[in-house]
């Protein structure tokens, strides 16, 4: 059993390491919002909504290095907003309606859902792409609605729904060490052979 999980999470990690570029690209566009005084926004259910705080906490508090604190929100944590929206407008409408009251174009919302199918999350993408915002998503197996839904995604192909997570983690932490990197050090130059 032990064997077979690490094979798997080996197995889409390696995967990941083919998105190298998409993840450069993520985290420094990050970066550059967040410096210029954008903000992030992240939303998903269940564990994606775990990861999604997960970001948004490294990017208020810190990953590694000492730096700022940056405006980054997960639209889940408001529990009397969560559960007003909820009974007033429906759950589809949960964070699409905190998406039109904290996004502002040019700002990003990342969108995070092991099954891709999450209509409220899907909802918020359609309604943050109208608002001018950048969408991204994190999910499982691709294809699927909410990969198609967003402007850049990154799907994994893992079959179970424990892996997915696994990985998306590891993303969350790949995209702070870029935005760390990029803020602590702007000029920089990395040059890989």
């Amino acid at each position: 059993m032990i064997d077979n999980h690490l094979t798997r999470l080996e197995s889409a990690l390696a995967q990941v390491r083919g998105q190298t570029p998409l993840l450069l690209r993520w985290g420094r566009r990050l970066a550059e919002t967040l410096q210029a005084g954008g903000r992030l926004l992240a939303c998903g259910n269940g564990g994606s909504a775990a990861q999604a705080q997960h970001l948004t906490a490294e990017l208020v508090g810190r990953y590694q290095g000492e730096r700022r604190p940056f405006s980054a929100l997960s639209l889940h944590t408001d529990a009397s907003a969560v559960t007003a929206i909820v009974n007033d407008y429906g759950a589809e409408e949960l964070y699409a309606r905190q998406v039109r009251a904290h996004g502002r174009p040019g700002d990003i919302l990342l969108a995070l859902s092991t099954s891709g199918t999450s209509r409220n999350v899907i909802c918020a993408v359609h309604t943050a792409a109208r608002a001018g915002l950048h969408t991204w998503a994190l999910t499982g197996p691709a294809p699927n609605p909410l990969a198609a839904a967003c402007q850049e995604s990154l799907s994994v192909d893992a079959p179970a729904t424990a892996t997915v997570q696994e990985v998306h983690l590891a993303v969350v932490h790949l995209l702070c060490a870029v935005v760390d990197e990029r803020v602590l050090s702007p000029h920089r130059v990395v040059v890989r052979a």
